[in-house]
């Protein structure tokens, strides 16, 4: 089965060069887009895309309103923010809010239909030098370090383990092979450590691990 996206920019230009780009992939398929968010709820409720690529800065409705709007939708699709900035605040925002990872417009073209394929099946797709670089430049304090911590006291010692990769931009055949598990139990151990850590996504994971200070 295909995998469906929806796709969100302002430019037309990056728009069909970016449909371009994933319909040259055979498994994809571009089922919806515009040039702002304004009716996201609409189109991802009728074409029920896999993922979702978003712009961060667009008119009217950008990518941190549309990564808010579709992560409340029941069994959301995964949404990815689009920006020019490797790090920016949006981008940390935008994945505080549920956001599944993020990708440079000037991504290869191979990497980018990766990436997309990465998302539906349900990962992050944070390699692990962008994972070190956003979650240093954006380190918390105080309270947040404070809840950080109290979350990751409910982990056990390999769910802390799997956390730690999870920070670190492994993915689960990674994590499989360094920890010494089959990929389904990798898949057990993710989901309880999300249950724990009242985490959305793999993503909010990391970000939870780096603040407690285990990543």
């Amino acid at each position: 089965m295909s995998v469906k996206v929806a796709l969100f920019d302002d430019e037309d230009l990056v728009r069909s060069g970016i449909r371009m780009i994933l319909e040259s992939d055979p498994g994809i398929e571009v089922v919806a887009e515009a040039e702002d968010g304004s009716n996201v709820v609409d189109l991802v409720s009728r074409y029920r895309p896999h993922v979702v690529l978003t712009d961060i800065q667009m008119p009217r409705v950008g990518g941190l309103e549309v990564t808010k709007r579709v992560t409340a939708l029941p069994d959301p699709p995964a949404v990815a923010v689009l920006t020019t900035f490797d790090v920016d605040e949006y981008v940390h925002e935008a994945l505080q809010n549920g956001a599944a990872g993020f990708l440079l417009k000037d991504t290869r073209p191979h990497e980018l239909v990766a990436a997309v394929h990465t998302l539906a099946g349900g990962e992050a797709m944070l390699s692990p030098r962008i994972t070190r670089k956003l979650l240093s430049a954006f380190s918390a304090g105080g309270s947040a370090v404070h809840a950080a911590k109290s979350k990751v006291d409910q982990l056990t010692a390999r769910e802390r383990e799997v956390a730690v990769a999870v920070a670190r931009g492994s993915s689960n055949a990674e994590i499989a092979a360094d920890l010494y598990m089959s990929q389904s139990t990798v898949k057990v151990h993710i989901g309880r450590i999300m249950n724990k850590l009242d985490a959305g996504n793999r993503t909010q994971v990391a970000i939870i691990t780096h603040d407690a200070g285990l990543a």
